[in-house]
């Protein structure tokens, strides 16, 4: 099978995540985005898509679906790089016509939306991805060998923070398109710092212990005058197993840009890793001097390597580890296709649930004053 062909629902210009999504399809040369809707204006749809150079451009993802699915040379998959309360319109468009998507998350707005975007991708049998980045980064799928071969002896507890610094002011009123349609309930959902990297928080702790979590105490602030959802959360976490946790997210922490960073500890061990300095995982034995383990050496497991593509020494990062979950998700396009199984080793449709559950219950907890609320 030749270079996979893709197609892009948003993304136009003024977007983030678009190009980021472009470069991770299109980093290991196996596969080529060639149509788009990048916009709800058409204008800006065609500006955007020339800008680009795709073959096709579409003035609705409607539309898009339905001539795609009709082409000998159609898209193979589709990148939904919408707002939330667009990925359930736009990704069952493509669903039904048979055509796999690959999502950034969260999974929709809200869990009832994500519950019927679960029911189209059962109903039409094509693969489903969502994006959960940081799940792509070698030393991340480290430290989830670490946990899983029990070098941290028993699991105790987890910490987990996401802080960044962007909407400390009221920027979604002076023109700030990203910030705008994520403090607004209407296309974000329930929430803004939660829905939009607590997820990505709660999908690291589950990923890298293996343990969902159970039940959750927030405290969720908005700071800004004026703004109609979470800049801010504070939370403790249950998980199975007897494992506790604290999660920490907040778009407000001044001087932040990115720092995403969790620690483990176990009855032998702990381990710390920052997606700021991804390349690095912190090991701290039990009455040992601490060691550094760093991407491309020998002595990493399995997972790890095969989310590598430089020698030792040279650093990888974020475009890298998104293209670690494209890299996947694509190997099942190609799987399918042969008539093979597809091997899922990516977050999907379940991960999206639990998210969504995760928000939900962030929300109702700190809504009722902070008490214990199960996912």
């Amino acid at each position: 099978m030749s270079r996979l062909r893709a197609g892009i629902v948003g993304g136009g210009r003024g977007a983030f995540i678009g190009a980021v999504h472009r470069i991770a399809a299109e980093l290991d040369g196996e596969a080529q985005v060639v149509a788009g809707a990048m916009s709800s204006n058409p204008a800006r749809a065609r500006a955007s898509a020339e800008a680009w150079g795709l073959a096709r451009s579409y003035d609705s993802y409607e539309q898009m679906a339905a001539l795609e699915a009709k082409r000998d040379d159609g898209i193979d998959f589709a990148i939904v790089a919408t707002p939330n309360h667009l990925h359930l319109p736009v990704a069952r468009a493509f669903l039904a016509a048979g055509t796999h998507v690959i999502c950034d998350k969260p999974l929709a707005a809200n869990l009832d939306q994500a519950h019927q975007l679960a029911k189209a991708a059962a109903a039409s049998g094509a693969l489903f991805a969502l994006t959960h980045t940081y799940s792509g980064y070698p030393m991340v799928r480290e430290a989830r060998d670490w946990v899983a071969s029990g070098r941290l002896g028993e699991l105790r507890k987890v910490q987990v923070e996401y802080n960044q610094d962007w909407l400390r002011e009221p920027v979604e009123r002076a023109g700030n398109k990203q910030a705008a349609w994520r403090t607004d309930p209407a296309q974000a959902g329930v929430s803004c710092c939660v829905g939009d990297i607590g997820t990505h928080a709660h999908h690291l702790v589950e990923f890298i212990t293996g343990r969902q979590v159970e039940s959750i105490l927030a405290e969720l602030t908005s700071f800004v005058d004026g703004r109609q959802l979470d800049d801010d959360a504070s939370m403790l976490l249950r998980l199975e197993g007897g494992v506790r946790g604290t999660l920490a997210c907040s778009q407000i922490a001044c001087g932040e840009a990115n720092d995403l960073r969790i620690r483990l500890y176990g009855s032998k061990a702990g381990l710390e890793w920052r997606q700021q300095e991804p390349n690095a995982l912190q090991v701290k034995p039990a009455g040992e001097a601490w060691a550094i383990h760093r991407v491309g050496d020998g002595y990493l497991g399995e997972a790890a390597a095969r989310a590598t593509r430089t020698p030792a020494g040279h650093p990888e990062g974020y475009l890298e580890a998104f293209a670690n979950i494209y890299r996947d998700f694509m190997a099942d396009v190609r799987r399918v296709a042969a008539g093979e199984p597809a091997l899922g080793n990516y977050p999907g449709i379940e991960e999206g649930l639990r998210g969504l559950r995760f928000v939900q219950a962030s929300v109702a907890s700190s809504n009722q004053g902070a008490v214990w609320v199960a996912l």
